[in-house]
């Protein structure tokens, strides 16, 4: 038997190849025959560039820039060549991540994507043809506007004056200056497909974990810029799916740079080969640190589910705590929160490799079930 486990990062606990092996190790002890196919996978946020630059055997760079809290950090992103063309590989999380600023009290109204860009602009200082960024994971709701600000476009109120480029000041913004200089082609690795105003856009969606207290405040500010912006650049891509991704990131990059969104689920399978892999396996194991009604949103577990039920293969899914259960077990074969109840969660986080185990151990009863069980969810 021959089982993939095709497996996400457990944020701020377990990486994405420490997780594959941990169950493929506890798998052994259960079922000593089973051939285990370790793929970890990104799906757009956190990993995606470790995935690709390694998939494709690239180099590292570095560049000084700075965190969405304007302090200065070093961020890294690969080169690879590909195709005959020299390529940029990166995650605006290396640069306006949540967990960079973590150590501050939370602040979206300043927080910026200025450091992003400055990634982008060092990537286009060494002459590459295609950037790829991944771009979840972000402790930003500003669109992109301090992205944008970096690559040289100005946002001015009515009297002429330049405004800092931070969500707090465009309810001011009158017009939109763009520079003359041409950008490569970029394109964008996403993990959710929300658009960015709205119920389901990135305010209500993600703005809480990043500070928001006041949603209708950013709704309104971004409301505005979408209309300045619909008017000055002949654009509106509030209603693309992922346009919400990364507090609007995926907006500004296809505003600002004419960038193409794809989901950062395929971009990782299509490098690994994950549907072939998928097709010869008997059992797909999946997971990451949380599942939850977010997970329905094109995270990366859920696009493993979705080829396996395709492919009529059985997938489980691990994680650490596992949120809307009756919703995810319509696309699950086996769901399991690994994190005891009545563990602290920094507890839980340092242990994770060992309560990953010890999950796939305790739920190896079912795993034979699976393995053993009809094979008719092809839809």
């Amino acid at each position: 038997m021959r089982i993939l486990i095709a497996i996400d990062k457990f944020k701020g606990s377990i990486p994405a190849t420490v997780a594959a092996q941990a169950i493929a190790t506890a798998l052994k002890q259960t079922l000593p025959d089973a051939t285990c196919d370790l793929c970890p996978i990104a799906d757009g946020g956190e990993g995606t560039a470790e995935a690709v630059v390694t998939a494709l055997n690239g180099e590292w760079c570095e560049t000084a820039t700075f965190d969405a809290q304007n302090r200065p950090v070093t961020a890294r992103h690969g080169l690879v060549r590909a195709r005959g063309r020299l390529e940029a590989i990166m995650e605006m999380s290396a640069a306006s991540g949540l967990a960079m600023v973590s150590d501050l009290p939370l602040n979206p109204a300043t927080a910026s994507t200025h450091g992003t860009g400055l990634m982008l602009q060092d990537a286009i200082s060494r002459s590459v043809q295609r950037i790829v960024i991944g771009i979840g994971g972000s402790a930003t709701n500003d669109a992109g506007i301090g992205m944008a600000a970096a690559l040289g476009f100005r946002f001015m109120d009515a009297s002429g004056a330049p405004l800092e480029p931070i969500i707090a000041n465009m309810d001011r913004l009158a017009w939109i200056e763009q520079p003359d200089s041409a950008l490569p082609e970029i394109l964008v690795a996403c993990d959710v497909n929300n658009p960015l105003l709205g119920p389901h856009g990135c305010t209500q969606i993600y703005g809480r974990q990043k500070g928001v207290s006041d949603f209708e405040f950013f709704e309104n500010r971004l409301q505005h810029l979408v209309d300045i912006a619909k008017r000055d650049l002949g654009v509106d891509h509030r209603d693309v799916p992922g346009a919400g991704a990364a507090g609007g990131l995926g907006f500004g990059l296809m505003t600002f740079c004419g960038a193409k969104l794809t989901s950062g689920f395929d971009l990782i399978a299509d490098l690994v080969h994950l549907r072939e892999r998928i097709t010869a396996a008997d059992l797909v194991i999946t997971g990451e640190g949380r599942l939850d009604a977010q997970t329905l949103h094109g995270k990366g577990p859920m696009g493993v589910a979705d080829m396996a039920r395709e492919l009529g293969k059985p997938v489980a899914a691990f994680a650490g705590a596992i949120e809307a259960e009756d919703q995810l077990r319509t696309r699950f074969d086996l769901l399991c929160a690994i994190k005891p109840k009545e563990m602290p969660l920094a507890e839980a986080m340092q242990r994770g490799p060992e309560l990953l185990a010890a999950a796939v151990l305790a739920q190896s009863p079912a795993i034979r079930d699976l393995l053993t069980g009809p094979m008719d969810r092809a839809q």
